[in-house]
Formats: C-alpha cells, structure tokens, sequence
C-alpha cells in the first residue's frame, strides 16, 4: 500500500498540536478512502486519506469536514471530533474513537434510540449557521421524481458493465424488476411536488450501524460522512432499513421512521414518501452491491482495499446482489 505523502502527514498532525509523528498504522474497514491511526509525540488520532478521481467529483473530504464541524457543536456528542484538514492534499485528521464495530447482535432497541437521537439532534440544530452552509449530500432528493431519476441513472450504468455474468443479471432480472418498481411509483402524483427548505433534513447519509462503533459503555457513535449534507428524510429513513452490512430490523421501521419525520413540518407527507419510496431504495441497493464493476467504484475499492482479492470480492458482490433482488420481489409479493 502507498502512504500518504510524508511531509503532508507531517504537517496535518502539527496542525492539530500532536506533534511528531511516530508511527502510521493503516486500519481496516474502510471502502472508499484509507484510513491510518496516527501514533504521534502528543495523542493518536484517525487519518484520513480520501479518494479522488477525476471521473468522480464529489468533494469527500468538503462533504465530510463541513458535516463533522457541525455535528460536533450541535450537541450529539456522537461522531469524531474534526481536528485538522488538508485539502489539498486529500488527508484529514480526526478524534480516535474507542469501540469496536457493530454486528447484527448488537442492533438493539436501545441502539435504534441512540441512532434515532442522533437525527434528531442534528435536526434540532438545523438552522444553526454551520448547517445552512453544509452543501446538499450525494444524490440528494427533493422530489419523487429526483428520486426515481437517481435510481434510474444507476440501472443504466449497469447496463453497459463488461462481465458477462452481470450483465446477464441486470437485462434479464433488474431491469425488468426496476420498470415495476418505477411503473408503481408512478401513480404517487400527490407526492410530486419540490419539497421546500423547511421539509429538508440534514442527514449524515449512508446512514446505519456499518458507520458506527460501540464502546464499552454501549454508547453508539458514528464515523463516515462523505456523502452528508441535506437531503430528503424519507430517503434518510429508506437507507438506513435497507443498507445490508449490519441490517436494522423491521420492527423497528414505524417507531424509528414516525420519529424522523415528526421534526418536520408535515409528519404525514414525510412518511407518505417513506411508504412509497422504500421499493425504490431497496432496488437501488441491489444496484449499490454492484457497484465493483464500475470503472470509477471498482478503482475506489481498489484504492481503499489494494490488498484485497478483487475477483472473489466481486462475485460475493453479484451473489448477494441476486440475493437482494430475490428478497425485495419476495417483499413485494407478500405485499
């Protein structure tokens, strides 16, 4: 793996007062950046080194600096503490978090209240000044049809991949399983309309226990926020019931989406949108798993997992993407 450039290192870890630094240990977890431990003269902290490509030009480490600003002076007290950033470089440097990563066993009922008083305590903060200057977050929506669009964009990348065996998957199964999804949503007219500033959220986006760590206390706190700034909250809702790394179940779903959505002015609408929004973000995470055989994602994964067995992570990824589509025309049935 190559480092991050040494004198940058050097200076990012001065900028936050840590001194020399003394070692620079990579971590494990991370999909689209690396991250090191920094062991420095004065304290340790996380370093981040942040994917850029110029088919991709998403501002990771903007989005991310901006979001953490705010939610460390909103009164969280749940993501790392941004420390110091050097953009032009690509490295950011924050609190180190002790905890470990949550499994499935530990997607309890009093965690879905930790995560549900996280939203709630950036929402309650939201017309403070450092949000009303966060930008909106990646693939952000604001109507029904930015919704549908998104997705819709998705699909159609995937239909011009290069494996065989994908290909195969998405004409013959997701394709035709999206045209459904899309043809159903189709008749929510009432839920047409922009939605207005004051029914936006601030959301920490690719939200869910796969970007947390527990500490010994139990206490819940949240890492990862390169794709954050203000979104719909019924798409904050969708994702985190649909991301599969560390899956909330679904007796969750009503307590966790009324509290959302009671922060905003029309409670009913917001959960109007959930309701008919959640077969359209389930599909668009069968779309996510396949994200590998994209040019400009398969070079982020390779970028921030260089020692990983590309080619066995890839047909994991097909696997769980049949698997998924199985599961969300499963759900639809059953409806």
């Amino acid at each position: 793996m190559t480092e991050p450039d040494s004198d940058a290192v050097a200076r990012i870890v001065r900028n936050a007062g840590l001194g020399a630094v003394r070692a620079l240990v990579p971590l494990a977890g991370g999909k689209n950046n690396r991250v090191y431990r920094v062991e420095a003269e004065n304290g340790r902290a996380v370093l981040k080194s942040y994917f850029r490509h110029p088919d991709d030009p998403r501002d990771r480490l903007g989005a991310e600096w901006a979001f953490s600003r705010f939610a460390a002076g909103c009164g969280a007290n749940r993501t790392p503490e941004p420390l110091s950033a050097l953009p032009e470089a690509g490295l950011a440097l924050y609190e180190l978090l002790a905890g470990r990563r949550p499994t499935e066993a530990d997607v309890t009922d009093d965690a879905v209240a930790q995560a549900t008083d996280f939203v709630e305590a950036l929402n309650a903060a939201r017309w403070r000044p450092l949000a009303v200057r966060l930008r909106v977050a990646s693939e952000a929506c604001f109507s029904v049809a930015e919704h549908l669009g998104t997705v819709a964009r998705r699909v159609d990348r995937l239909m011009n991949v290069a494996d065989q065996a994908v290909a195969a998957f998405v004409r013959e199964k997701l394709l035709p399983a999206w045209r459904e999804v899309r043809a159903a949503v189709g008749g929510a007219a009432s839920l047409g309309r922009p939605l207005e500033p004051t029914e936006r959220c601030v959301s920490p986006s690719d939200f869910g226990f796969h970007n947390a760590l527990i500490g010994a206390d139990s206490r819940v706190r949240f890492v990862d926020f390169e794709y954050a700034g203000w979104d719909d909250p019924a798409k904050l809702v969708c994702d985190f019931f649909c991301q599969p790394a560390v899956p909330v179940p679904e007796r969750h779903f009503e307590t966790f989406a009324h509290a959302v959505a009671a922060y905003f002015p029309q409670p009913p609408s917001v959960l109007a949108r959930v309701r008919v929004l959640l077969p359209v973000y389930r599909l668009k995470w069968v779309c996510i798993r396949l994200n590998e055989f994209l040019p400009t994602d398969g070079g982020r994964r390779a970028f921030a997992l260089p020692m990983e067995d590309s080619a066995a992570r890839r047909d994991a990824q097909l696997d769980a993407a049949r698997a998924a589509l199985r599961r969300l025309q499963d759900q639809e049935v059953a409806a």
